[in-house]
Protein backbone atom coordinates (compact mmCIF):
# COMPACT_ATOMS: atom_id res chain seq x y z
CA UNK A 1 0.00 0.00 0.00
CA UNK A 2 2.76 2.49 0.87
CA UNK A 3 4.63 2.05 -2.42
CA UNK A 4 1.46 1.59 -4.47
CA UNK A 5 -0.24 4.74 -3.20
CA UNK A 6 2.78 7.05 -3.31
CA UNK A 7 4.02 6.10 -6.78
CA UNK A 8 1.08 7.29 -8.84
CA UNK A 9 1.30 9.49 -11.91
CA UNK A 10 3.07 12.57 -10.50
CA UNK A 11 6.60 11.13 -10.79
CA UNK A 12 6.05 10.95 -14.55
CA UNK A 13 5.22 14.68 -14.78
CA UNK A 14 6.34 16.43 -11.56
CA UNK A 15 10.12 16.52 -12.27
CA UNK A 16 9.56 19.28 -14.83
CA UNK A 17 7.95 21.47 -12.16
CA UNK A 18 10.85 20.88 -9.78
CA UNK A 19 13.53 21.45 -12.43
CA UNK A 20 11.85 24.75 -13.33
CA UNK A 21 12.59 26.00 -9.81
CA UNK A 22 15.96 24.26 -9.40
CA UNK A 23 17.58 24.06 -12.87
CA UNK A 24 20.60 21.97 -11.85
CA UNK A 25 21.16 18.22 -11.77
CA UNK A 26 22.62 18.25 -8.26
CA UNK A 27 19.88 20.54 -6.95
CA UNK A 28 17.17 18.44 -8.59
CA UNK A 29 18.39 15.21 -7.00
CA UNK A 30 18.89 16.99 -3.65
CA UNK A 31 15.24 18.10 -3.69
CA UNK A 32 14.05 14.53 -4.28
CA UNK A 33 16.38 13.16 -1.59
CA UNK A 34 15.37 15.76 1.02
CA UNK A 35 11.68 15.26 0.17
CA UNK A 36 12.15 11.54 0.74
CA UNK A 37 13.90 12.17 4.07
CA UNK A 38 11.13 14.52 5.29
CA UNK A 39 8.51 11.98 4.22
CA UNK A 40 10.51 9.35 6.12
CA UNK A 41 10.46 11.59 9.22
CA UNK A 42 6.68 11.90 8.93
CA UNK A 43 6.42 8.14 8.55
CA UNK A 44 8.47 7.59 11.74
CA UNK A 45 6.03 9.82 13.65
CA UNK A 46 3.08 8.00 12.08
CA UNK A 47 4.65 4.63 12.93
CA UNK A 48 4.84 5.42 16.64
CA UNK A 49 1.24 6.66 16.72
CA UNK A 50 0.06 3.60 14.77
CA UNK A 51 1.77 1.31 17.28
CA UNK A 52 0.10 3.16 20.16
CA UNK A 53 -3.35 3.30 18.50
CA UNK A 54 -3.65 0.27 16.20
CA UNK A 55 -7.24 1.13 15.30
CA UNK A 56 -8.97 1.66 11.98
CA UNK A 57 -8.85 5.34 10.99
CA UNK A 58 -5.18 6.36 11.09
CA UNK A 59 -4.73 10.14 11.29
CA UNK A 60 -8.36 10.55 12.38
CA UNK A 61 -7.70 8.33 15.42
CA UNK A 62 -4.40 10.06 16.21
CA UNK A 63 -5.97 13.54 16.22
CA UNK A 64 -9.06 12.41 18.12
CA UNK A 65 -7.07 10.64 20.83
CA UNK A 66 -4.46 13.39 21.17
CA UNK A 67 -6.62 16.50 21.00
CA UNK A 68 -10.40 16.13 20.66
CA UNK A 69 -13.05 14.42 18.52
CA UNK A 70 -13.74 17.74 16.80
CA UNK A 71 -10.27 17.83 15.24
CA UNK A 72 -10.60 14.23 14.11
CA UNK A 73 -13.99 15.11 12.60
CA UNK A 74 -12.46 18.01 10.63
CA UNK A 75 -9.87 15.65 9.14
CA UNK A 76 -12.57 13.21 8.04
CA UNK A 77 -14.78 16.07 6.81
CA UNK A 78 -12.03 17.47 4.58
CA UNK A 79 -11.10 13.96 3.43
CA UNK A 80 -14.57 13.04 2.20
CA UNK A 81 -15.67 16.27 0.56
CA UNK A 82 -12.38 17.16 -1.11
CA UNK A 83 -8.96 15.83 -0.08
CA UNK A 84 -9.42 12.09 -0.40
CA UNK A 85 -12.37 11.91 -2.79
CA UNK A 86 -10.63 14.51 -4.94
CA UNK A 87 -7.53 12.32 -5.11
CA UNK A 88 -9.69 9.34 -6.15
CA UNK A 89 -11.30 11.45 -8.89
CA UNK A 90 -8.01 12.94 -10.08
CA UNK A 91 -6.20 9.59 -10.36
CA UNK A 92 -9.18 8.01 -12.15
CA UNK A 93 -9.08 10.81 -14.74
CA UNK A 94 -5.33 10.23 -15.25
CA UNK A 95 -6.05 6.54 -15.90
CA UNK A 96 -8.78 7.46 -18.40
CA UNK A 97 -6.61 9.99 -20.24
CA UNK A 98 -3.85 7.47 -20.78
CA UNK A 99 -6.37 4.82 -21.84
CA UNK A 100 -7.31 7.43 -24.45
CA UNK A 101 -3.82 7.02 -25.94
CA UNK A 102 -4.90 3.60 -27.19
CA UNK A 103 -8.67 4.13 -27.58
CA UNK A 104 -9.73 7.59 -28.83
CA UNK A 105 -11.93 9.23 -26.18
CA UNK A 106 -13.64 12.61 -26.09
CA UNK A 107 -14.19 14.49 -22.83
CA UNK A 108 -17.38 12.56 -22.05
CA UNK A 109 -15.61 9.27 -22.81
CA UNK A 110 -12.77 10.14 -20.43
CA UNK A 111 -15.26 10.85 -17.65
CA UNK A 112 -17.14 7.59 -18.29
CA UNK A 113 -13.92 5.53 -18.21
CA UNK A 114 -12.79 7.32 -15.03
CA UNK A 115 -16.11 6.65 -13.28
CA UNK A 116 -15.97 3.03 -14.47
CA UNK A 117 -12.51 2.62 -12.92
CA UNK A 118 -13.77 4.04 -9.60
CA UNK A 119 -16.76 1.69 -9.56
CA UNK A 120 -14.72 -1.41 -10.50
CA UNK A 121 -12.07 -0.93 -7.82
CA UNK A 122 -14.67 0.05 -5.25
CA UNK A 123 -16.52 -3.20 -5.98
CA UNK A 124 -13.29 -5.19 -5.53
CA UNK A 125 -12.78 -3.54 -2.14
CA UNK A 126 -16.35 -4.29 -1.09
CA UNK A 127 -15.72 -8.00 -1.74
CA UNK A 128 -12.87 -8.05 0.77
CA UNK A 129 -9.71 -6.41 2.06
CA UNK A 130 -7.74 -9.48 1.00
CA UNK A 131 -8.96 -9.16 -2.59
CA UNK A 132 -8.36 -5.41 -2.58
CA UNK A 133 -4.85 -5.78 -1.20
CA UNK A 134 -4.08 -8.61 -3.66
CA UNK A 135 -4.95 -6.33 -6.60
CA UNK A 136 -2.95 -3.57 -4.92
CA UNK A 137 0.08 -5.86 -4.55
CA UNK A 138 -0.10 -6.97 -8.19
CA UNK A 139 -0.10 -3.43 -9.57
CA UNK A 140 2.58 -2.28 -7.12
CA UNK A 141 4.93 -5.08 -8.19
CA UNK A 142 4.11 -4.33 -11.85
CA UNK A 143 4.85 -0.61 -11.54
CA UNK A 144 8.15 -1.10 -9.68
CA UNK A 145 9.17 -3.71 -12.28
CA UNK A 146 8.27 -1.24 -15.05
CA UNK A 147 10.41 1.45 -13.40
CA UNK A 148 13.34 -1.00 -13.16
CA UNK A 149 12.92 -1.84 -16.87
CA UNK A 150 12.88 1.86 -17.77
CA UNK A 151 16.06 2.47 -15.74
CA UNK A 152 17.72 -0.56 -17.36
CA UNK A 153 16.83 0.81 -20.81
CA UNK A 154 18.41 4.14 -19.90
CA UNK A 155 21.63 2.52 -18.71
CA UNK A 156 21.92 0.14 -21.69
CA UNK A 157 20.47 2.01 -24.66
CA UNK A 158 20.16 5.71 -23.90
CA UNK A 159 22.11 8.20 -26.04
CA UNK A 160 24.18 10.14 -23.54
CA UNK A 161 25.68 12.65 -25.93
CA UNK A 162 23.55 15.51 -24.60
CA UNK A 163 23.61 14.74 -20.90
CA UNK A 164 22.72 17.48 -18.49
CA UNK A 165 26.05 17.03 -16.77
CA UNK A 166 27.81 18.41 -19.85
CA UNK A 167 25.87 21.66 -19.71
CA UNK A 168 27.20 24.81 -18.06
CA UNK A 169 26.49 24.99 -14.34
CA UNK A 170 23.54 27.29 -13.62
CA UNK A 171 23.39 29.79 -10.78
CA UNK A 172 22.31 28.53 -7.39
CA UNK A 173 18.52 28.75 -6.94
CA UNK A 174 17.03 31.25 -4.49
CA UNK A 175 15.72 29.89 -1.19
CA UNK A 176 12.15 30.70 -2.27
CA UNK A 177 12.57 28.64 -5.44
CA UNK A 178 14.11 25.76 -3.52
CA UNK A 179 11.15 25.73 -1.09
CA UNK A 180 8.70 25.70 -4.04
CA UNK A 181 10.61 22.76 -5.50
CA UNK A 182 10.47 20.95 -2.15
CA UNK A 183 6.70 21.48 -1.97
CA UNK A 184 6.35 19.95 -5.45
CA UNK A 185 8.58 17.05 -4.40
CA UNK A 186 6.63 16.38 -1.21
CA UNK A 187 3.41 16.38 -3.24
CA UNK A 188 4.83 13.48 -5.28
CA UNK A 189 5.49 11.59 -2.01
CA UNK A 190 1.90 12.13 -0.83
CA UNK A 191 -0.28 9.33 0.56
CA UNK A 192 2.34 7.70 2.80
CA UNK A 193 0.07 7.90 5.89
CA UNK A 194 -2.85 5.99 4.34
CA UNK A 195 -1.54 2.56 5.31
CA UNK A 196 -2.54 3.37 8.91
CA UNK A 197 -6.21 3.63 7.94
CA UNK A 198 -6.66 -0.16 7.79
CA UNK A 199 -4.85 -0.99 11.05
CA UNK A 200 -7.51 -3.31 12.47
CA UNK A 201 -7.48 -5.39 9.28
CA UNK A 202 -3.70 -5.75 9.41
CA UNK A 203 -1.95 -8.67 11.06
CA UNK A 204 0.20 -7.50 14.01
CA UNK A 205 -0.31 -3.81 13.14
CA UNK A 206 2.07 -2.63 15.89
CA UNK A 207 4.93 -4.30 13.99
CA UNK A 208 3.62 -4.48 10.43
CA UNK A 209 2.67 -0.82 9.90
CA UNK A 210 5.96 0.74 11.13
CA UNK A 211 7.88 -1.80 9.02
CA UNK A 212 5.69 -1.07 5.98
CA UNK A 213 6.21 2.69 6.33
CA UNK A 214 10.00 2.46 6.69
CA UNK A 215 10.60 -0.08 3.92
CA UNK A 216 7.97 1.39 1.60
CA UNK A 217 9.31 4.93 1.71
CA UNK A 218 12.88 3.68 1.25
CA UNK A 219 11.77 1.87 -1.93
CA UNK A 220 9.91 4.95 -3.21
CA UNK A 221 12.88 7.25 -2.55
CA UNK A 222 15.23 4.94 -4.46
CA UNK A 223 12.76 4.73 -7.37
CA UNK A 224 12.37 8.52 -7.49
CA UNK A 225 16.12 9.20 -7.36
CA UNK A 226 16.74 6.58 -10.06
CA UNK A 227 14.02 7.93 -12.36
CA UNK A 228 15.17 11.54 -12.05
CA UNK A 229 18.79 10.57 -12.63
CA UNK A 230 17.57 8.75 -15.75
CA UNK A 231 15.59 11.76 -16.95
CA UNK A 232 18.50 14.19 -16.74
CA UNK A 233 20.99 11.68 -18.19
CA UNK A 234 18.93 11.40 -21.39
CA UNK A 235 17.41 14.86 -21.89
CA UNK A 236 18.96 18.32 -21.65
CA UNK A 237 17.75 20.37 -18.69
CA UNK A 238 15.89 22.81 -20.96
CA UNK A 239 13.85 19.95 -22.36
CA UNK A 240 13.24 18.53 -18.88
CA UNK A 241 11.93 21.93 -17.73
CA UNK A 242 9.48 22.32 -20.62
CA UNK A 243 8.39 18.69 -20.89
CA UNK A 244 4.73 17.94 -20.18
CA UNK A 245 5.31 14.15 -20.20
CA UNK A 246 8.88 13.72 -19.06
CA UNK A 247 8.84 9.91 -18.86
CA UNK A 248 7.30 9.62 -22.33
CA UNK A 249 9.91 11.98 -23.77
CA UNK A 250 12.72 9.92 -22.24
CA UNK A 251 11.26 6.66 -23.57
CA UNK A 252 10.79 8.22 -27.01
CA UNK A 253 14.43 9.33 -27.03
CA UNK A 254 15.47 5.76 -26.21
CA UNK A 255 13.00 3.64 -28.18
CA UNK A 256 11.49 6.00 -30.73
CA UNK A 257 7.72 6.31 -31.28
CA UNK A 258 7.10 3.05 -29.43
CA UNK A 259 8.45 4.67 -26.30
CA UNK A 260 5.33 6.81 -25.80
CA UNK A 261 3.09 3.72 -25.95
CA UNK A 262 5.32 1.85 -23.49
CA UNK A 263 5.29 4.71 -20.99
CA UNK A 264 1.53 5.16 -21.36
CA UNK A 265 1.12 1.55 -20.24
CA UNK A 266 3.48 2.17 -17.29
CA UNK A 267 1.50 5.27 -16.25
CA UNK A 268 -1.80 3.38 -16.49
CA UNK A 269 -0.42 0.54 -14.33
CA UNK A 270 1.04 3.01 -11.86
CA UNK A 271 -2.13 5.11 -11.62
CA UNK A 272 -4.37 2.05 -11.26
CA UNK A 273 -2.18 0.83 -8.39
CA UNK A 274 -2.50 4.21 -6.66
CA UNK A 275 -6.26 4.31 -7.33
CA UNK A 276 -6.78 0.88 -5.77
CA UNK A 277 -4.83 1.83 -2.65
CA UNK A 278 -6.58 5.16 -2.16
CA UNK A 279 -10.02 3.58 -2.62
CA UNK A 280 -9.09 0.89 -0.06
CA UNK A 281 -7.80 3.38 2.52
CA UNK A 282 -10.34 6.21 2.72
CA UNK A 283 -13.54 4.36 3.72
CA UNK A 284 -11.80 3.01 6.84
CA UNK A 285 -11.77 6.56 8.23
CA UNK A 286 -15.48 7.15 7.57
CA UNK A 287 -16.21 3.71 9.05
CA UNK A 288 -14.29 4.62 12.23
CA UNK A 289 -16.05 8.01 12.47
CA UNK A 290 -19.47 6.35 12.21
CA UNK A 291 -18.48 3.81 14.86
CA UNK A 292 -17.55 6.72 17.15
CA UNK A 293 -20.92 8.37 16.55
CA UNK A 294 -19.56 11.22 14.39
CA UNK A 295 -21.46 10.01 11.31
CA UNK A 296 -24.64 8.01 10.79
CA UNK A 297 -24.28 4.71 12.67
CA UNK A 298 -25.32 2.68 9.62
CA UNK A 299 -22.15 3.79 7.82
CA UNK A 300 -20.19 1.89 10.48
CA UNK A 301 -21.98 -1.42 9.97
CA UNK A 302 -19.66 -3.95 8.25
CA UNK A 303 -20.87 -6.11 5.37
CA UNK A 304 -22.51 -9.25 6.83
CA UNK A 305 -20.54 -11.56 4.54
CA UNK A 306 -17.33 -9.75 3.53
CA UNK A 307 -16.81 -7.79 6.80
CA UNK A 308 -15.72 -4.68 4.87
CA UNK A 309 -16.92 -1.08 5.38
CA UNK A 310 -19.09 -1.46 2.27
CA UNK A 311 -21.40 1.51 2.86
CA UNK A 312 -18.45 3.88 3.33
CA UNK A 313 -16.84 2.47 0.16
CA UNK A 314 -20.07 3.00 -1.81
CA UNK A 315 -20.51 6.57 -0.51
CA UNK A 316 -16.92 7.42 -1.45
CA UNK A 317 -17.41 5.91 -4.93
CA UNK A 318 -20.61 7.90 -5.49
CA UNK A 319 -19.13 11.25 -4.39
CA UNK A 320 -15.85 10.73 -6.31
CA UNK A 321 -17.91 9.86 -9.42
CA UNK A 322 -19.92 13.08 -8.97
CA UNK A 323 -16.65 15.03 -8.78
CA UNK A 324 -15.45 13.38 -12.00
CA UNK A 325 -18.76 14.00 -13.79
CA UNK A 326 -18.86 17.68 -12.82
CA UNK A 327 -15.14 18.38 -12.96
CA UNK A 328 -15.46 20.20 -9.62
CA UNK A 329 -12.78 18.06 -7.98
CA UNK A 330 -10.14 20.33 -9.53
CA UNK A 331 -11.18 23.41 -7.55
CA UNK A 332 -12.01 21.50 -4.36
CA UNK A 333 -8.83 19.45 -4.45
CA UNK A 334 -6.46 22.35 -5.18
CA UNK A 335 -8.08 24.57 -2.55
CA UNK A 336 -7.98 22.10 0.32
CA UNK A 337 -5.11 19.68 -0.31
CA UNK A 338 -2.48 21.90 1.34
CA UNK A 339 -4.49 21.93 4.58
CA UNK A 340 -3.59 18.30 5.26
CA UNK A 341 -0.13 19.58 6.19
CA UNK A 342 -1.71 21.59 9.01
CA UNK A 343 -3.11 18.30 10.32
CA UNK A 344 0.27 16.59 9.81
CA UNK A 345 1.97 19.27 11.92
CA UNK A 346 -0.61 18.78 14.67
CA UNK A 347 -0.16 15.01 14.43
CA UNK A 348 3.61 15.32 14.94
CA UNK A 349 3.17 17.88 17.75
CA UNK A 350 0.89 15.35 19.42
CA UNK A 351 3.90 13.15 20.19
CA UNK A 352 5.12 15.72 22.74
CA UNK A 353 1.66 15.76 24.37
CA UNK A 354 1.18 12.00 24.37
CA UNK A 355 4.58 11.15 25.83
CA UNK A 356 3.61 13.04 28.98
CA UNK A 357 0.54 10.86 29.51
CA UNK A 358 1.06 7.92 31.89
CA UNK A 359 -1.18 5.56 29.89
CA UNK A 360 0.61 6.16 26.56
CA UNK A 361 2.39 2.91 25.64
CA UNK A 362 3.60 2.66 22.02
CA UNK A 363 5.40 -0.51 20.98
CA UNK A 364 7.55 1.52 18.58
CA UNK A 365 9.19 4.86 19.40
CA UNK A 366 10.20 7.44 16.83
CA UNK A 367 13.90 7.31 16.01
CA UNK A 368 15.64 10.66 16.52
CA UNK A 369 13.05 12.07 18.93
CA UNK A 370 12.66 15.03 19.52
CA UNK A 371 14.66 16.28 16.49
CA UNK A 372 12.77 14.25 13.88
CA UNK A 373 9.25 15.45 14.84
CA UNK A 374 10.46 19.04 15.26
CA UNK A 375 11.99 19.05 11.76
CA UNK A 376 8.77 17.59 10.37
CA UNK A 377 6.60 20.17 12.17
CA UNK A 378 8.74 23.05 10.88
CA UNK A 379 8.67 21.62 7.34
CA UNK A 380 4.87 21.31 7.47
CA UNK A 381 4.59 24.92 8.67
CA UNK A 382 6.82 26.10 5.80
CA UNK A 383 4.62 24.28 3.26
CA UNK A 384 1.46 25.89 4.64
CA UNK A 385 3.04 29.36 4.90
CA UNK A 386 4.39 29.07 1.35
CA UNK A 387 0.95 28.16 -0.01
CA UNK A 388 -0.67 31.07 1.85
CA UNK A 389 1.92 33.46 0.41
CA UNK A 390 1.72 32.14 -3.17
CA UNK A 391 -2.07 31.94 -3.43
CA UNK A 392 -3.73 33.66 -0.43
CA UNK A 393 -7.25 33.80 -1.91
CA UNK A 394 -7.58 30.11 -2.84
CA UNK A 395 -5.78 29.09 0.36
CA UNK A 396 -8.23 31.08 2.47
CA UNK A 397 -11.19 29.50 0.65
CA UNK A 398 -9.72 26.05 1.25
CA UNK A 399 -9.23 26.77 4.94
CA UNK A 400 -12.81 28.03 5.25
CA UNK A 401 -14.11 24.86 3.57
CA UNK A 402 -12.34 22.80 6.23
CA UNK A 403 -13.49 25.03 9.12
CA UNK A 404 -17.07 24.78 7.84
CA UNK A 405 -17.02 21.32 9.39
CA UNK A 406 -16.91 22.79 12.93
CA UNK A 407 -20.54 23.96 13.10
CA UNK A 408 -21.56 20.66 11.52
CA UNK A 409 -19.67 18.79 14.25
CA UNK A 410 -21.22 20.78 17.10
CA UNK A 411 -24.70 20.47 15.60
CA UNK A 412 -24.19 16.71 15.18
CA UNK A 413 -22.87 16.35 18.74
CA UNK A 414 -26.04 17.91 20.18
Amino acid sequence: MVVGIIIGASIFVQPSEITRHVPAVGGLLLVWLLSGILTFFGALVCAELASAFPKTGGVYIFLKETYSPSLGFLWGWAMFWSMHSGIVAAIAVVVARYVGFFIPLNDAGIRIVAIGAILIFSAINVIGVRQGSAVQTFFTVAKVAAIVVLLTMVVMFAPHATTAAAQPAPASPALHDFILAMVAGLFAYGGWHMVTYAAEETREPQKTIPRALVIGIAIVTLCYLGLNAAYVSVLPLDQVIHSQRIAADVATAIAGPRGAAAVSIVVIISAIGALGGVILAGPRVYFAMARDGLLFRWIGVPHPRFQTPHIAIILQAVWASVLVATGSYRSLFTRVVYTEWIFFALMAAGLFILRRRPNYAPTYRTWGYPIVPIVFIVSSAVIVANQLAVDPKESAIGLLLVLAGLPVYYFWSK
